[in-house]
């Protein structure tokens, strides 16, 4: 199972994107297309797992029938808990699942091409960077980004923490933090620290000041815009914005 594509990286780096694809495309299912992802996940068929590719595309599939298997299968069987837990209790076992699925794929690639203790150290690091899939799909990366960004501005003065809102205030749900050329440099940075570990509910990946973002109204998790199709034009229109998780949220039976 690898989206059709079979290649196998061979240095950290490459290895380190192999896992940031696959992670993009399980974080994907379990988010932006959690109705979707939902609705295959049928108790009624047989073991079910969850794939993630490099190309951050995502599968629900069979396992694969090779034995042993040319990559670690994902834990099997999930669709079977589907109906007999909360919702968000199945997509946090699910993600649990994935996180380690992700690094048991990435140190299988370690072990087969010879990585060395350094390599090893090197490619968790770069890994232990990442909010796990667990901690994007709970929220709890976004609370800890909240604490470091409560705990890095807490000598700011209320004033500038004031007139940084104001800067944004135009609309509250949504930003691009394009520096404009008569701000004052000072509150540039102090605000970029402060948003720096705000993260994309939809790739997990961090805030970055060239890009542009969007701020769910019901869940307040923040997305990058291209990551929900989003342009600053079309926000402009938008009185209430609901992420795609939120808006395919209906009582289950």
């Amino acid at each position: 199972m690898d989206g059709g594509t079979q290649y196998n990286p061979r240095t950290v780096e490459e290895v380190f994107r192999d896992f940031k694809g696959r992670r993009a495309g399980m974080i994907k299912a379990l988010t932006n297309d959690v109705e979707e992802f939902y609705q295959q996940c049928d108790p009624e068929k047989e073991n079910l797992c969850l794939y993630g590719f490099p190309n951050e595309q995502w599968e629900v599939n069979l396992p694969a029938e090779e034995v042993p298997p040319e990559l670690p299968e994902p834990a099997l069987g999930i669709n079977f808990a589907r109906d007999g837990m909360q919702e968000k209790d199945w997509l946090s076992l699910v993600a649990v699942h994935s996180d380690a699925w992700l690094l048991a794929v990435a140190f299988y690639f370690g072990a087969r091409f010879g990585f060395d203790k350094t390599d090893r150290k090197r490619l968790f690091t770069m890994i232990n960077e990442l909010p796990t899939i667990f901690e994007v799909v709970t929220g709890s990366a976004k609370k800890q980004a909240k604490e470091k960004s409560t705990v890095s501005t807490h000598q700011s003065s209320n004033k500038s923490k004031s007139d940084i809102k104001g800067r944004g205030s135009e609309s509250s749900k949504f930003s691009n933090k394009l520096p404009a050329k008569d701000e004052d440099e000072g509150l540039d940075e102090e605000e970029d620290e402060e948003h720096g570990e705000t993260l994309c509910g939809a790739c997990g990946e961090n805030y970055a000041s060239d890009e542009f973002w969007i701020c769910c109204d019901i869940c307040e998790k923040w997305f990058h815009g291209k990551c929900v199709k989003i342009t600053p034009a079309r926000a402009e229109h938008i009185k209430q914005y609901k992420c795609p998780s939120c808006s395919n949220k209906r009582a289950r039976p």
